[in-house]
């Protein structure tokens, strides 16, 4: 009879980590920032008439799994390491941060004009913000838990696609805000944490 001995089990029982899901859900979640994107998908909805919510769910999760697999090989091929790249993540999702807590605007985006896979997988779901959260987690978590928490998010996605209208008319403009703001904190004390953790990695 074969036994699995307790060094073996403890890791594989910590390869799946409810705190690092956590963390890397909030993080993609506010990079994502589906919620403050309620109103375009709104006049999205109102332009074209129907939004491919499943479609574009689904897309945009094999995006961000794909690149989260691939990308640090991207970054190998050009002599970037992991911990680099992580350090200019950080400082991408701190400016991110500071956009929803104050209400600027850093990053210029070009409306998108049509409910297409285009604007809805990508940029808005899966922009360059969530690719560089996603290669600055791997730094951090293991890769399983971040999927988990992918899968999480393109859950909550689809649903807020689905019901965008209504959550609208629940929240109201002040809720959404309100809503960005916190979010926008949290992401703000990650990207602090991502730069302290990956800088020392450097030197």
């Amino acid at each position: 009879m074969i036994r699995i001995s307790d060094l073996d089990l403890q890791k594989k029982i910590k390869v799946i980590d409810a705190k690092e899901i956590f963390t890397a859900s909030l993080v993609l979640f506010a990079v994502i920032d589906i919620i403050g994107n309620i109103p375009l998908v709104i006049s999205l909805r109102e332009k074209v008439g129907h939004i491919q919510s499943e479609k574009a769910s689904i897309i945009a999760a094999i995006i961000m799994v794909g690149f989260l697999f691939v990308g640090e090989e991207i970054l190998n091929l050009i002599g970037i390491d992991i911990n680099s790249f992580a350090v200019a993540g950080s400082f991408i999702i701190f400016f991110l941060a500071l956009e929803m807590i104050l209400g600027i605007s850093i990053f210029s985006n070009d409306a998108p004009e049509t409910a297409s896979i285009v604007p809805l997988a990508f940029p808005m779901i899966a922009g360059a913000g969530t690719m560089t959260s996603l290669l600055s987690l791997r730094a951090e978590y293991q890769v399983l838990n971040i999927i988990f928490a992918i899968i999480i998010n393109i859950i909550f996605v689809y649903i807020i696609l689905k019901s965008s209208k209504y959550i609208q008319n629940f929240l109201g403009k002040s809720g959404i805000n309100i809503i960005r703001k916190v979010f926008g904190i949290i992401l703000l004390a990650i990207a602090v944490k991502l730069f302290t953790s990956n800088i020392s990695q450097l030197f």
